[in-house]
């Protein structure tokens, strides 16, 4: 029972661990598949966290608090969009300051809240009957809002992007924007919105960070989480179906660093579980079938309006 209990335990605390991972991978999928890298994810997160923080700690509403992390992360979406579409500056290095930019707001605002908890979060939701299912129902119908948010947003990114009309116009702003264009598509507003859509799960990503996951706010709460995202995305090729798997396997990853512990390990290896598991992943899955690792052919690539 003490195994069957701690397996229970592990489970639940791996699909905790995936799901700020799955929202953000989802949000950079949609992102990434339009054209526009960006590097900015973990910066993102860390103002949705913040945000939902704060406004959570004083108004008592979770909700709203996610509402304003969710307009906040898209509203420092739209520097990295301007920079990236309409300056056609360096994708990479606007990511980047976005990240800095990001955990430097985070860092700010944060500071005055350290330590403080919250009177009220967003807590575990238990589905009546599915829960009561031996071994299954505590591991996927004692969770929190988030993580069927999470499933039910990559379904329905993976809908879109596969079978409307809006997801092969995002498709086909990364792969071909010239003869996009010629169908009278504004690429420049397809990816404007793309990054403005992907900066609302990321800072929805963080959020769950901050009023789900835990109930007090520390400094450098994403923890490098926005790295993964932008990892994971390569892992999913680009498919946010893929992402659910991907997702919850490095939610286990997290998990096993806090297992491996008592054992001795030393925690500066444990961090890097993360990592290695990225690229012993990536490696592997390139050598098995090459081909399918594709990402968006104008991925990261500037495009001006008119440009043949």
């Amino acid at each position: 029972m003490d195994d069957m209990n701690m397996m229970i335990s592990v489970a639940q605390r791996t699909l905790v661990a995936g799901t700020p991972l799955l929202l953000g991978t989802i949000g950079e999928i949609i992102c990434e598949r339009s054209g526009i890298l960006n590097l900015g994810v973990e910066g993102v997160m860390a103002v949705g966290a913040v945000s939902a923080f704060i406004v959570t700690l004083h108004t008592g509403n979770p909700w709203l608090g996610l509402g304003v992390a969710i307009a906040a992360g898209m509203l420092v979406s739209i520097i990295h969009a301007f920079a990236s579409i309409s300056l056609q500056s360096n994708q990479v290095v606007s990511g980047l300051a976005l990240t800095m930019l990001g955990l430097g707001m985070a860092g700010l605002l944060g500071k005055p809240y350290v330590g403080k908890p919250l009177a009220v979060k967003i807590d575990d939701l238990t589905i009546p009957y599915l829960s009561d299912i031996p071994v299954v129902g505590p591991i996927f119908f004692k969770q929190s809002p988030f993580f069927y948010l999470a499933i039910l947003l990559a379904i329905a990114a993976w809908f879109v992007l596969e079978y409307t009309l809006l997801g092969i116009r995002i498709r086909s702003t990364g792969e071909n924007p010239q003869a996009t264009e010629t169908q009278g598509v504004n690429v420049s507003l397809v990816r404007y919105l793309a990054v403005i859509v992907g900066g609302g799960f990321s800072a929805m990503a963080g959020a769950h960070l901050s009023i789900s996951y835990s109930n007090s706010w520390i400094e450098g709460m994403t923890a490098g989480r926005g790295w993964i995202v932008i990892a994971l995305t390569i892992f999913a090729l680009w498919n946010p179906m893929r992402a659910i798997v991907g997702a919850f396997l490095f939610g286990g990853i997290f998990v096993l660093q806090y297992l491996l512990q008592p054992l001795g390990i030393s925690p500066n290896f444990l961090a890097m579980l993360p990592y290695l598991a990225t690229l012993l992943v990536l490696l592997v899955g390139g050598l098995r079938d090459r081909r399918r690792l594709n990402a968006p052919a104008m991925l990261g690539e500037p495009y001006r309006r008119g440009e043949r």
